[in-house]
């Protein structure tokens, strides 16, 4: 296969992956890595070196849009981001001592959960009792909806935020986002409304990729050549994905997606079982 093909199929997974990633909040990751692993023989960690870059991509793109709308809830995604960034610091220290084989196996485990966790039916938005953080750090926020701004408050913090210091373990250790846990954190845990968990996640999956490319980039696994192809094709698929998930939520996506997840981790566990790369 000659450079240019290469780097054209990169391109359009990349461009999926972006789509993909904004429309559900789950980081353009999953798709990547077993992407580049997968069809290209890609060592698992220059994949995710440049997935990191597609989430770094894929969350620019989107977070301006959402933020613009009025969906994200910058004072949640601020505060959660604390400990999630901590815990991509310490994934991605983490990633540089252990084997490829054993690293497809654990990505293959964490996209099927990922999937499971995403699909949880969605509890009601009012929580009960305030949680005293929700209004001590003024976190409270409205949703845009199509009768007006539905006011909401957020419940259990100190809990979401031992999810997210588990996500930030996965983004940084796996290269995803680890959306899906920071989407169920808000969403099942914090109550917050499932848009907002989707549109925070966005926020907060890129400032959690940043974080994490630092350590892979000073370990040199990050090619330009590769991540340039990512980032080019993330971007444009990010903000199509924003659009569509403005003006609503396809249930018909998630369901492929959580498919495509499915199928993708199941070949992930099997590469890292038989070391087949």
């Amino acid at each position: 296969m000659t450079l240019l093909q290469f780097t054209l199929l990169t391109l359009v997974a990349s461009l999926a992956a972006g789509f993909l990633g904004a429309l559900t909040g789950l980081g353009g990751g999953v798709v990547i890595t077993p992407f580049l692993t997968l069809v290209f023989g890609v060592d698992i960690r220059y994949a995710i070196g440049a997935s990191l870059v597609a989430i770094i991509a894929t969350s620019s793109g989107a977070a301006s849009s959402f933020v613009s709308q009025g969906f994200t809830n910058i004072r949640v995604g601020m505060l959660l981001e604390v400990p999630t960034t901590l815990g991509a610091l310490g994934g991605a220290f983490l990633a540089s001592y252990l084997g490829a084989d054993w690293l497809a196996t654990v990505f293959g485990v964490a996209l099927i959960l990922s999937m499971l966790a995403s699909n949880r039916p969605v509890r009601p938005v009012t929580p009960g009792p305030p949680d005293p953080l929700n209004i001590r750090l003024r976190l409270p926020s409205t949703c845009p909806t199509p009768a007006g701004p539905e006011p909401y408050r957020v419940a259990r913090v100190p809990l979401g935020a031992g999810v997210m210091l588990g996500a930030g373990v996965l983004s940084g250790l796996l290269g995803i986002g680890a959306g899906a846990f920071k989407v169920l954190a808000m969403d099942q845990i914090m109550r917050l409304p499932f848009k907002v968990s989707t549109t925070t996640s966005n926020f907060m999956i890129g400032v959690t990729a940043a974080a994490s490319a630092g350590v892979y980039l000073s370990r040199g696994y990050i090619e330009p050549a590769v991540a340039m192809a990512v980032l080019l094709g993330a971007l444009p698929g990010s903000l199509l994905g924003a659009r569509v998930l403005v003006r609503a939520t396809s249930r018909t996506v998630r369901l492929a997606f959580s498919v495509v997840i499915v199928l993708v981790g199941v070949q992930m566990i099997i590469k890292g079982v038989t070391g087949g790369g």
